[in-house]
């Protein structure tokens, strides 16, 4: 619904546009393209993503900032015990929009029908290539892609050239393939006005294009308009189709008395370029408004970047982040160079390697502003040595790239968890390879490239988000807390193996595996160059 909105208020601003500069003007070839460009943009701009370079643009982070003042925060809210009326009325308008929708869709089929039908019915003629069904004479003359229909015996030889050079325009010139666009831009946004004021704009260009071609070939101008003035009475037959006189008469003729525009005047089509790209800006910076609130607000998160740390909110002090927009980089190779810089640099303490202890040491640590290492601590510890040794390793790494927030440098909270492994008891140390990252249920818990959700971790938060219904039994016991969840990732990006790893009330656990088995397809983890099982967690925060 929000990608229909933008395309309609794309479509509106770009008719707005094109009163304003080219509605005068007689560049009809401009016009023709500029017109299909107002809908093929309006379509493609909300699909483009350029938050990115948004985000390192200080002006534009301060516009988000705005922009994302006013919307509405989102929480997870319980459901009203009574009808949901949002629902009913979003459902009742989808529904709505959909019947007209399909009607419109079920009319055009009806026309095209029909002019396949009479092309059946008609004799044709071949002239300069182009074939030419001949009406009969109650009928008006018209085209269609490449077919003209035309009725010789209801018009003097003279209008009988005019209107073939007419119609002919419209066949080689593919104007069919304008009105479509027209049409189905009409079925799609049946509820704009503007839509329609666009597509009657389209047609009437289309026939500026052709009239101004018959003049070019000698016609007389005068005879012409008294020919086309005589034919109005003709009856159309349907509405999808490049007719001689269906269009106001009115409009024509004073477009062909018109003076013609000075050539300098084409300048102001690239006047389009500017507007497309702002239209591009304001759809981004409303998406990275949104994004920025969800991440600093308190809803789920996820840390499948860091395997095994705890749920933590957004942000969990003052000034140390813990998921940002763009989280800090190994350097040297992101995740898969920390793997080799752990394997190279880990040396197995001899009295671990003598005793045969080996585990997982969980690491934790801070990326400050700079890059640099500090705060580092013990989560989960395995042997005094090998905690020692981890703790060594993490503190002599080199400085990271930066985490980076609403285009600043920032402090995050980052933990890696450090595999010592002896291979078959012997003086080899397979230390944190990637071997050794597979659990006990198959799944990987780091890989060179990590699963993504569709659209990135902005989508995720806002599926979480819309998704996520408060269970009516635990709103009625006042009950909130955050659940952790655990899935697997397959090889085919779908969300498997999920459970809870911590819980708060049976009813929000429920709820939390519910949203999260149905997530749609990820994009795979991958590990040289193959799709693998993953492991994530997501901690999901119920707050009345």
């Amino acid at each position: 619904m929000i990608y229909l909105l933008k395309i309609n208020i794309a479509i509106a601003l770009f008719y707005a546009f094109y009163r304003l500069f080219f509605y005068k003007d007689t560049f009809f070839t401009w016009r023709r393209t500029a017109l299909l460009c107002f809908f093929g943009v309006s379509a493609l701009v909300p699909l483009l993503d350029i938050q990115t370079w948004i985000a390192a643009q200080e002006p534009m982070v301060a516009m988000a900032d705005l922009y994302g003042a006013v919307l509405t925060e989102l929480t997870i809210t319980p459901q009203a015990q009574t009808m949901d009326w949002h629902q009913v009325m979003k459902g009742g308008i989808e529904l709505v929009y959909w019947i007209v929708a399909a009607l419109l869709s079920a009319r055009l089929f009806v026309q095209l029908a029909s002019i396949l039908r009479l092309a059946r019915q008609c004799p044709t003629q071949k002239v300069d290539g182009i074939l030419i069904h001949w009406l009969s004479p109650e009928k008006g003359s018209f085209s269609f892609f490449r077919w003209i229909f035309i009725c010789p015996d209801a018009h003097s030889g003279e209008e009988l050239h005019e209107i073939l050079t007419h119609e002919r325009t419209h066949a080689r010139q593919w104007h069919s393939v304008d009105v479509l666009v027209g049409e189905l831009a009409c079925i799609a946004c049946w509820f704009n006005p503007f839509v329609w004021l666009m597509r009657r704009e389209i047609r009437t260009n289309l026939e500026y294009l052709a009239d101004e071609r018959v003049l070019a070939t000698g016609h007389d101008a005068k005879a012409y308009q008294y020919h086309l003035l005589g034919l109005s009475h003709h009856k159309a037959a349907a509405t999808i189709y490049n007719s001689f006189n269906v269009l106001p008469l009115k409009k024509r003729i004073i477009m062909m008395n018109k003076k013609r525009t000075r050539k300098i005047g084409r300048t102001k089509y690239l006047m389009f370029l500017p507007l497309a790209a702002l239209l591009m800006i304001v759809s981004n910076i409303e998406t990275v408004a949104r994004s920025v609130q969800h991440i600093n607000k308190d809803v789920p998160t996820t840390e499948s970047t860091k395997p095994e740390a705890p749920a933590v909110a957004p942000k969990d002090t003052a000034d140390i982040f813990a998921v940002v927009e763009q989280m800090p980089e190994f350097p040297n190779g992101g995740m898969a160079g920390l793997m080799q810089y752990l394997s190279q640099n880990i040396r197995y303490p001899e009295a671990a390697k003598k005793a045969g202890t080996q585990g997982r040491v969980t690491v934790q640590f801070v990326v400050e502003k700079d890059g640099s290492i500090s705060n580092i601590s013990i989560l989960r510890g395995v042997e005094p040595d090998l905690d020692k040794e981890a703790v060594r390793v993490i503190s002599e790494m080199p400085k990271w790239k930066p985490a980076m927030q609403r285009g600043e440098t920032v402090r995050v909270r980052y933990t890696v968890p450090v595999m010592f492994q002896l291979d078959n008891k012997s003086a080899e140390v397979v230390v944190a390879s990637r071997k050794a990252q597979i659990d006990e249920s198959g799944a990987y818990e780091v890989v060179e490239q990590m699963p993504q959700f569709p659209g990135g971790f902005a989508e995720m938060m806002k599926y979480l988000a819309n998704n996520i219904k408060y269970p009516s039994e635990a709103h009625k016991n006042g009950t909130q807390g955050r659940v952790t969840v655990q899935a697997i990732i397959d090889t085919e990006g779908r969300v498997t193996n999920t459970r809870v790893i911590k819980g708060a009330d049976p009813y929000l656990d429920a709820e939390a595996i519910r949203v999260v088995s149905s997530m749609p397809k990820w994009s795979p983890g991958m590990q040289d160059g193959k799709p693998v099982n993953v492991k994530f967690t997501i901690p999901v925060m119920f707050r009345l």
